[in-house]
């Protein structure tokens, strides 16, 4: 059985006509047995209820001059509130009740200015609801009252009759708020003090016992007047056996649940889910049948698997009408409204002779606080933080569901929103060390969108702290605020639950960054924009950012140890494994010398293992300017005769150590390989690596870890060396290369800036442009070097040959435009280095890679054993190679190419050599 679809909307398909009487039995109908239609035909037909938003009554007439459907609202409920009362005493004169007019009319005045005054504080729908109400509860009473002539009987039939009409102003108003405490719980009691203030009012002038005998009639017709339970007799029966889905026949205003209704709704909830949750909706919105929607929704999470929690309770807060209903799946709702009213009845004036001690003690009896002993309400309680906009504290209840699915995207998201919530000042936020995003199968990837928005004007921000270029700071200012004013303008995308607390974020942010936004200039490009960023060639001085984990570990190493250590830097080709040994010679300062040595240079060897130590020789002779020993002594006695050297490097050098770096060290295999040197040279190699551990050490750098060298020769290393892995740059230093590729690191004078101007890096990127570059290229060092050269050669080429106008922001097109063949061509270095490299040590390898290539997102073990036809031990070791490469990666079971262009670069050669 299909689960039916509610539609409990007015059907009213006009405007109601100012000169129609059906129309204000409509609207008299809809003030007293259906107030949530005022609402919805003000949404409807009106613009929406934002009339109490305007601050003076000249903004008032000018919102209604703007809106003539709220206008003519006002005109209707006006003349409802004036001969309503005055056609019903009339009625009840003619069953013999006498009637003062002219209490009628004071009261009618008095009921008018409630509806203006409500008007003013609420809005159209609530002031209309006041002042019909209002109306009636004071005219009708006052000149049913004054009419007679006992005091006692006066005070019980005035109190009775505005008890009752007093009870529905006060339970339509909480109606128009859609809060179940405000409707039921403050219904009631509102009504009943209501009551009890006009006995006394009243009462005072007709004695005592008119205050005592009014205020218990007036408080029962009150509370009575708010429960509404004629409305709950009449429509019981009609809508017992099935939802009557039509407006006037399903009950509005009465808060008492009807029967069955609960399980009749935990049946929807369990047969489809949101079907059901779209009717729970409808009930919000068209009825106070608030206690069922509660109780059913809770009944139905508590009974849902654990993987199913956090996901339905997403689907819960979108588009979510009453947030009190995510607050009552934490919260006990029964305790809530009993709460409420003892509250009520308590703070009332009237019971000034109770102890403010003993109130308060009477109110610790309930506890309404939210609850996170369960998953259910622990992850209700998360999303209903979120929306209270505090995410603190929805990071403690997502906690308790961390380990659920999507427990720990939940979590990420409060804990990265707290963090950023926190940060108010540009220095603040450029501290933030932010946690590892999530990336794939998001539940909320809308949110993760803006999140990663954040966490760009995060990068920015640091920019702006960190670099002395004026136009670095000034590019990174005008992203940042293009960022977060994206994010305020399009807020409508974020979803409910934290879309308030991200847009109070991004204002924050926006509003600190506009205090420092005068002191940062602006540059205008009037000539070709010089190129900094560098392909081929090592990094080196402010240009090498990305690796300070290395530097820091080989300076612990080297600088801060009581020994020098001997180490080993492993990685793919063009990886920057060069460029932190370079790095680091500058770094070790006075107490180490790094001694840096190019093995591929040596080219063919033909006088075997003295040619090798000879130009390592060199190289020590030229960084200490110590003499090396004649040619001839290392042809003659090679081993001998640079053991001597480096012994009187040792005694002779100005430094406390010495660190010998050979890179490209593959160079020492290939030539053993090909027996231009002796295997035993690895031995010498050795003897030389622990002869004076406190003064030598040496730096081996290339292609693989000692561990894959598994010939005899290599073993004795195995125990001297520490292997340290050279990978990929993280996001933020991937965009710090691109964005800010020229750092002058000495500040300069006024008439000094022009001059800096000309060797600052003049372009921008946006956050989109630097996102796509790092998922192209996973933070391959060559490779991010490459698109920002041709990036700028591109934009050079366009605005000064091709004379077509710039923005000197490069955009996520920008970079599409320039990874076409041509780039690949340019690449070809690194693209056939890594292939030429998997060709080596294991076989399969680059069976493997052209059998991922097609497929973005990876295949599993088994679909690549069926792709490739490789299986067992064949497999595993090449797939084990291809991940210690850094070539592929595995992301839940799926085996993929980790760099984008490079699997492309696959995809075209496959393509061409079939072709």
């Amino acid at each position: 059985m299909s689960v039916p679809k509610l539609d409990l909307a007015p059907k009213l398909k006009r405007p109601l006509s100012l000169w129609n009487p059906l129309d204000y039995l409509r609207l008299l109908y809809w003030v007293f047995y259906f107030p949530q239609a005022l609402r919805w035909y003000i949404d409807e037909f009106g613009g929406g209820d934002n009339l109490a938003k305007q601050k003076t009554w000249q903004d008032q007439l000018a919102y209604l001059r703007q809106h003539p459907v709220q206008l003519q609202l006002s005109i209707q409920g006006l003349i409802l509130t004036v001969i309503t009362p005055f056609i019903l005493s009339q009625l009840i004169q003619f069953f013999g009740v006498e009637i003062a007019w002219l209490g009628v009319a004071a009261s009618i005045a008095y009921g008018v200015m409630i509806g203006v005054k409500g008007v003013e504080i609420w809005g159209e729908t609530w002031g209309l609801a006041f002042s019909v109400t209002g109306g009636l509860a004071f005219s009708v009473a006052g000149g049913v009252a004054w009419g007679f002539t006992g005091g006692v009987a006066c005070g019980v039939t005035f109190d009775m009759l505005v008890g009752i009409e007093g009870g529905v102003a006060f339970s339509l108003a909480g109606c128009m708020a859609g809060g179940v405490t405000f409707s039921v719980a403050g219904g009631v009691g509102g009504g009943v003090i209501f009551s009890v203030a006009e006995s006394v009012a009243v009462g005072a002038a007709v004695g005592a016992a008119g205050i005592v005998i009014g205020a218990m009639v007036g408080s029962v017709a009150g509370g009575v007047a708010v429960i509404r339970p004629e409305n709950w007799l009449i429509s019981t029966p009609v809508n017992f056996f099935s939802v009557q889905n039509k407006s006037w026949l399903f009950p509005r205003i009465t808060s008492l649940p009807l029967p069955k209704f609960t399980d009749r709704l935990i049946n929807w909830l369990i047969e489809d889910w949101e079907t059901g949750l779209d009717n729970i909706n409808q009930l919000l919105k068209y009825s106070l049948q608030f206690i069922p929607a509660v109780s059913a929704v809770n009944q139905v999470l508590n009974r849902a698997p654990d993987e199913q929690i956090i996901y339905r309770i997403t689907q819960l807060v979108h588009h979510l009408f009453d947030w009190e209903l995510l607050h009552f799946s934490s919260a006990s709702l029964e305790t809530r409204l009993k709460l409420e009213f003892i509250e009520n009845l308590v703070d009332f004036p009237l019971f000034f002779f109770i102890p403010n001690n003993w109130k308060q003690k009477i109110k610790n009896k309930f506890n309404a606080d939210i609850r996170l002993d369960t998953s259910p309400r622990a992850a209700a309680a998360g999303f209903w933080y979120l929306h209270e906009k505090q995410p603190g504290k929805a990071k403690k209840a997502f906690a308790v569901v961390r380990n659920l699915l999507y427990g720990e995207e939940v979590y990420l998201l409060a804990q990265a929103s707290t963090m950023f919530q926190q940060a108010k000042t540009e220095n603040t936020i450029a501290n933030l060390s932010i946690p590892n995003f999530p990336k794939e199968n998001l539940l909320r990837p809308a949110t993760w969108k803006i999140m990663n928005s954040l966490r760009r004007v995060v990068e920015d921000i640091k920019l702006i702290n960190h670099s002395a270029s004026r136009n670095t700071k000034s590019l990174a200012y005008s992203r940042a605020i293009g960022e977060l004013t994206e994010i305020i303008d399009h807020k409508s995308e974020i979803p409910e639950a934290e879309k308030e607390l991200i847009v109070d974020i991004a204002e924050a942010w926006k509003s600190s960054l506009e205090k420092i936004g005068k002191d940062i200039g602006s540059v205008t490009i009037t000539k070709p924009v010089g190129n900094p960023y560098i392909i081929g060639n090592p990094v080196t001085g402010s240009l090498f950012v990305g690796r300070e984990d290395i530097l820091r570990q080989l300076e612990e190493l080297w600088i801060t140890g009581n020994q020098l250590q001997s180490v080993v830097l492993y990685g793919h080709r063009r990886m920057g494994k060069t460029s932190i040994l370079l790095n680091v010679a500058q770094a070790t300062g006075a107490e180490t010398k790094v001694i840096y040595v190019n093995l591929q240079r040596l080219g063919e060897v033909s006088q075997g293992v003295g040619e090798v130590l000879m130009a390592i020789s060199d190289e020590i002779a030229a960084g200490l300017d110590i003499e090396s020993p004649e040619d001839n002594d290392f042809l003659q006695l090679p081993q001998r005769t640079f053991e001597r050297y480096l012994k009187r490097v040792v005694k002779t050098m100005a430094y406390r150590g010495l660190i010998i770096a050979l890179d490209e060290f593959e160079t020492i295999e290939d030539l053993i390989q090909r027996g231009q040197i002796d295997p035993a040279f690895m031995g010498y190699l050795r003897g030389l690596v622990q002869m004076q551990p406190d003064k030598i050490a040496f730096a081996f750098a290339g292609l693989h870890t000692l561990e894959e060298m598994t010939a005899d020769y290599f073993k004795p290393f195995f125990a001297s060396v520490i292997p340290i892995p050279v990978s990929f740059l993280n996001s933020g230093a991937t965009k710090t290369i691109l964005a800010n590729p020229i750092d002058n690191m000495t500040p300069v004078s006024k008439d000094q800036e022009q001059n800096t101007a000309d060797n600052e890096f003049l372009l921008d990127y946006t956050g989109e442009a630097l996102d796509l570059v790092y998922s192209l290229t996973a933070g391959q060092p060559y490779l991010v070097q490459l698109i920002g050269f041709q990036l700028v050669r591109d934009y050079n080429d366009r605005l000064f040959e091709q004379g077509v106008s710039q923005n000197n922001t490069l955009t996520l097109k920008d970079v599409e435009t320039i990874i076409n063949p041509k780039f690949f061509q340019q690449g070809r270095y690194y693209f056939e280095g890594v292939w030429g490299q998997a060709a080596q040590d294991a076989p399969g390898q680059q069976t493997i890679i052209t059998a991922l290539a097609p497929h973005p997102q990876g295949l599993t073990k088994d679909k690549l054993a069926d792709e490739t036809g490789l299986e067992g031990e064949v497999l595993e070791q090449a797939i084990s190679i291809l991940l210690r490469h850094d070539v592929i990666e595995e992301q839940e079971d799926n085996y993929r190419i980790i760099v984008e262009l490079f699997r492309r670069w696959v995809i075209m050669k496959v393509t061409n050599e079939n072709s």
